[in-house]
């Protein structure tokens, strides 16, 4: 059973491998990646589109110019419970195209970089069938589900040797505030793609920030500033439109809002090689405030804050130090004073077997842990629990197919049990 908007997914999927196979043997190895890029990027894709167009017109110097994106598709399934009369079947697609301009390159000034991203999005209530308050499939998150907007634009601009980084306009801050998918930013080897492929939101999005932290699909504008003056430590501080927390869709907006209404955060964080340089690790500490009306609901409260910490750890090698093929560890706590978020505390925690299989080495699988402890003003349930397994596979460079199973013992928004499938087809181009 498919409808007909992810026929034409499919279709699309097929035309452009049709052109990046012709560049596939000139790109690099495709490795594992995070369940939903765009959550956690501030670009996607693998440059394999621009590389074929440049090829077919003999183009040299792109003078800065990169662009690419990518394409997915899921098809989900609910095996068992759910809310009453729940859909068995239901479906989404995302698309995302971005370009960034290096300023250099152009003949202008140094060390400027302009980012555009286009979001489309069209999806069913997927997580709503299985009453999955936190979500078991992070790229559907609150109304409308299908949307087109400018997800991103912002400039980027590096200061005393990339010590300093400033970021402004319109942006992710979950690429820079409670990212444990990404690797330990080290240069001394053993860097991992992705430290986890699992696809449910609290892996994107801490459960104790949602609602107020903006993040895929609610972009928004303000300024982040990057603070690494050493490779083993960052501080990073942004502050950005707030309306996200009074129901606000920000993503949707072309323009700020200023309104008096702010979200704060700052975080600070420390990476680390174990074990004569071979075992990456990293450990972040964030705190958040919300300056402003906080509602949902039917609940509404002015100004509310949290803490929240997170971390990762190579834990073992299959082979050899000089071998990705290994586990990987994380874990994730958040707690808010909010009387109207619909989680207050959350705990996570996961692990990831990269390469483990003979001829399959750039294939992952992973397994993840969520509890959510809900806002007892809303639900009827103290706590939503939720299991997730996944199997990561690289069909062809760019080209990934991604099987998940979740168990959710406890749903928030249901009384029963639910048991769900997803397959994810994603490609990078």
């Amino acid at each position: 059973m498919i409808n007909r908007r992810n026929f034409y997914v499919l279709i699309t999927l097929g035309v452009l491998l049709t052109g990046i196979t012709q560049t596939a043997q000139s790109q690099a190895a495709s490795t594992s990646i995070s369940g939903n890029p765009a959550a956690v990027n501030s670009k996607v894709g693998n440059g394999a589109l621009q590389n074929f167009i440049e090829k077919k017109l003999h183009i040299k110097n792109d003078y800065g110019v990169q662009y690419g994106g990518m394409l997915l598709g899921d098809a989900n399934n609910l095996f068992s419970g759910g809310i009453p009369r729940a859909k068995k079947w239901t479906f989404d697609d995302l698309f995302l195209f971005n370009i960034t301009l290096d300023t250099e390159k152009m003949g202008a000034w140094k060390n400027g970089l302009f980012g555009l991203q286009y979001l489309k999005l069209y999806s069913q209530q997927v997580n709503r069938q299985a009453g999955a308050v936190e979500g078991y499939n992070s790229v559907i998150g609150v109304s409308p589900t299908s949307r087109s907007e400018l997800y991103q634009f912002w400039y980027k601009h590096d200061f005393f040797n990339k010590k300093l980084i400033v970021r402004i306009g319109k942006s992710l801050p979950t690429i820079d505030f409670g990212n444990v998918i990404r690797p330990v930013p080290l240069s001394l080897a053993k860097d991992i793609p992705s430290i986890t492929g699992l696809i449910y939101t609290p892996v994107y999005i801490n459960s104790s920030q949602d609602g107020v932290l903006p993040g895929y699909y609610n972009s928004a504008y303000g300024v982040t500033l990057n603070f690494v003056p050493v490779k083993s430590w960052y501080f990073n501080y942004g502050v950005y439109d707030g309306n996200l927390a009074r129901g606000v869709q920000t993503g949707l907006k072309i323009l700020p809002t200023l309104n008096g209404s702010y979200f704060h955060i700052a975080e600070t964080g420390a990476n680390w090689l174990l074990r004569k340089n071979s075992y990456p690790g990293k450990l972040g500490i964030g705190v958040w405030h919300e300056d402003g009306l906080v509602s949902s609901n039917n609940l509404s409260e002015h100004n509310t804050s949290g803490v929240y910490f997170f971390g990762s750890q190579r834990l073992w090698y299959k082979n050899s130090e000089n071998n990705f093929s290994g586990i990987s560890g994380f874990f994730q706590y958040g707690i808010n004073n909010s009387s109207v978020l619909q989680v207050n505390k959350y705990v996570g925690t996961g692990l990831t077997a990269f390469g483990l299989f003979p001829k399959r080495i750039d294939d992952s699988l992973g397994v993840g842990v969520s509890l959510g402890w809900l806002n007892k003003r809303i639900f009827s349930r103290a706590t939503e629990l939720m299991f997730q397994g996944y199997y990561q596979a690289i069909i062809m460079n760019g080209l990934y197919l991604e099987p998940a199973v979740t168990y959710l013992p406890t749903p928030g928004a249901s009384s029963s049990a639910a048991w769900a499938g997803t397959l994810r087809a994603l490609l990078l181009f």
